[in-house]
């Protein structure tokens, strides 16, 4: 029998607009962006649905709006799933009770911002938690950005030995193994301008700085941690549901305590997407549902393993090709 996973967007998906048509179509979707507003004490929301995009660029943003634009995706495939009827009818409400379990998923995963969106849905904590861990998250990032002077590169058709090998020479770090010949590449701007030169030296098809506020998942954003730690020791975090993959091991998540400290450990660490989704592929997972805008982590999955089934839910037209494909 197949099993199916969720995948949760990361920093950088964000557009001005996300969601904006889910919560026009769909009353439930504009219930959970009022929910958000209340949580945090302002428009998010707003900023969502109309920027401007460097107000929404800005990590304080975008990190608990495009939490909340998955989440509400998420929510959405939930009920949408739950609803629809094989004629096309929506069911009584005793049928949309028993139909709720369908939307089945035996893992989730999500890109760095998106672990937290990823352990909420396997409830490992509540909503209101979730968006006000990762709006904080994304203003303690900021600070430590703030505070330094560093960026990130990617680099594009160069294998991960070369890549380590530029890293060393040039004083970086690896940030994220995102896919076969997608690498990021992190740490002081100087160093990674050096970096950029090395891998294409090395032989890279690209190697390109990218418009981003800090050297994310490197030791530069470690002034984060202490204070991310504080705010996760606010939180009630439970047991998964399902299996949450981390990003710092790979391999699923432990214990409660095991999951604070692996978030704690990820604002410096390696993004190890590769390896997540190779573990789950290889426990039998064909089926991967991308929540959140964009669909940088179908085009990911498509370079590890093209047989896979991709699903996304990021609008409404994409929401119900989803249902359509979940729904016989």
């Amino acid at each position: 029998m197949s099993k199916t996973a969720l995948l949760f967007a990361g920093q950088g998906a964000q557009a001005v607009g996300m969601g904006k048509d889910l919560a026009a179509a769909f009353p439930s979707a504009k219930g959970w962006f009022d929910r958000a507003n209340a949580a945090l004490g302002y428009d998010l929301a707003s900023i969502c649905f109309n920027g401007p995009e460097p107000e929404l660029t800005k990590t304080e943003n975008a990190q608990p709006g495009i939490f909340l634009a998955s989440w509400v995706a998420f929510q959405l495939l939930k009920e949408r799933v739950g609803v629809q009827s094989r004629n096309g009818r929506d069911c009584s409400a005793a049928d949309t009770l028993k139909r709720e379990l369908q939307l089945k998923f035996d893992a989730t995963a999500g890109l760095s911002l998106g672990e937290f969106t990823a352990l909420t849905a396997a409830d490992a904590m509540s909503f209101e938690d979730g968006l006000r861990v990762v709006r904080q998250r994304g203003r303690f990032m900021q600070e430590a950005s703030e505070a330094t002077r560093g960026g990130m590169a990617a680099v594009i058709g160069l294998d991960e030995a070369p890549t380590r090998e530029v890293c060393a020479e040039s004083g970086v770090v690896l940030a994220n193994l995102n896919c076969p010949g997608q690498l990021v590449i992190s740490g002081e701007s100087d160093k990674i301008a050096k970096a950029v030169e090395l891998a294409k030296a090395k032989g890279a098809r690209r190697a390109i700085a990218l418009p981003v506020a800090g050297a994310y998942h490197s030791p530069l954003m470690a002034g984060a941690q202490p204070k991310l730690q504080a705010e996760l020791a606010k939180v009630k975090l439970s047991p998964p549901v399902v299996p949450v993959m981390s990003n710092v091991t790979g391999e699923a998540h432990g214990t409660p305590a095991d999951i604070s400290t692996r978030l704690v450990e990820q604002v410096t660490s390696s993004v190890f997407w590769e390896k997540s989704m190779r573990t789950l592929l290889a426990q039998g997972f064909t089926r991967f549902i991308e929540l959140g805008p964009g669909t940088a982590l179908s085009g990911f999955m498509k370079r590890i393993d093209k047989d896979a089934q991709m699903l996304n839910v990021a609008d409404v037209a994409s929401l119900e090709a989803t249902v359509k494909a979940l729904v016989p």
